[in-house]
């Protein structure tokens, strides 16, 4: 054998020695960098000699220069990736939490919409009484709705109900001096809705059935008297929570909420300007001082509230006050 052949048995017997201790070394995450060791001039001869291939050092170059980085900062870096997940598992969590907020909480507009009732319109009861009037004023949006009753007699027959509306626009733009009906719709005991004021029945139109609370409000009129003890007539209560939970629902609004509004006039029940915490569907009486919409109607909002939540397809009320 020759003296070249047998140098080079003598380093790759040294190299697979040196395997074991260099990999117990690695696994013992020394703090101490490994003591450096001058290579023997045969082996550094033998290696780089041009008659054998090259052996290839990276491996134990790479594995010699983990073994010189701190124990403390591998253990660091094993748990980096723990470390990123905690962050990353807590913004989870919160765009969770957010996404199960809008889902019960203030919903947008298209997910409570109620179906929109048949509503007669205007022309049907105005006839030939209409008079000049200025164009109709308008609201961004409806956020609640008031509830009245038009104090007038309550045994008529529904096919009457036409010619009382059509006296209650004369009085109310005669005597009185207004542009236009008050109310936005009248609803009669057999459940007929009807188009009052002008200017579009899914439009947000300023009305003049409370005062102090018009802007951003619908007036709804049960066409009668419903002082204590009158009986409101199950299609009149139906017709009205199908009304308000189209009407609301154009703008994602909960019947059922309360919501914070501005009065507008000091002849209301509070001074202009003062902000006002009422229900979303209230009667008369909440912003005006007035026993409208009558003792036996007012004693039927809660059931009105809760079948429009029903028609908007809610079952959990989230948000008790909005703001609009």
């Amino acid at each position: 054998m020759s003296r070249r052949t047998a140098t080079w048995a003598t380093s790759r017997a040294r190299l697979s020695s040196e395997i074991p201790r260099r990999l117990l070394g690695l696994l013992s995450f020394s703090r101490h960098p490994e003591p450096q060791t001058s290579v023997p001039p045969e082996t550094e001869a033998t290696l780089d000699s041009p008659q054998k291939p090259r052996s290839p050092r990276w491996p134990w170059a790479w594995l010699r220069s983990v073994r010189r980085i701190p124990g403390v900062l591998l253990v660091l870096l094993g748990c980096l990736p723990g470390l990123v997940a905690v962050p990353v598992l807590a913004l989870s969590a919160r765009s969770a939490e957010s996404s199960v907020a809008v889902h019960f909480g203030r919903a947008s507009p298209a997910t409570h919409r109620a179906p929109r009732p048949h509503i007669v319109p205007r022309a049907v009861w105005l006839g030939t009484a209409g008079r000049t009037q200025p164009p109709p004023r308008y609201d961004d949006k409806v956020v609640a709705v008031f509830l009245h009753h038009t104090d007038s007699p309550g045994d008529y027959d529904c096919r009457d109900a036409p010619e009382i509306i059509r006296r209650l626009y004369a009085g109310q733009t005669g005597a009185r001096s207004w542009d236009d009906i008050g109310y936005n719709f009248l609803v009669d005991r057999c459940g007929t809705i009807y188009e009052g004021r002008a200017g579009g029945t899914d439009r947000a139109v300023t009305g003049a059935h409370t005062q102090g609370f018009n802007h951003r409000t619908a007036g709804i009129a049960a066409i009668g008297t419903f002082t204590a003890g009158v009986p409101v007539p199950r299609a009149m209560i139906d017709a009205i929570a199908a009304l308000a939970a189209w009407k609301l629902g154009l703008a994602g609004i909960d019947p059922r909420a309360r919501i914070r509004l501005v009065s507008s006039n000091s002849l209301s029940r509070y001074q202009a300007g003062t902000p006002v915490t009422l229900p979303v569907l209230a009667g008369h009486n909440a912003g005006f001082m007035t026993s409208c919409p009558g003792a036996a109607l007012t004693a039927r909002l809660p059931e009105i509230r809760e079948q429009a939540a029903r028609l908007q397809g809610r079952t959990t009320l989230a948000w008790p006050i909005g703001t609009p």
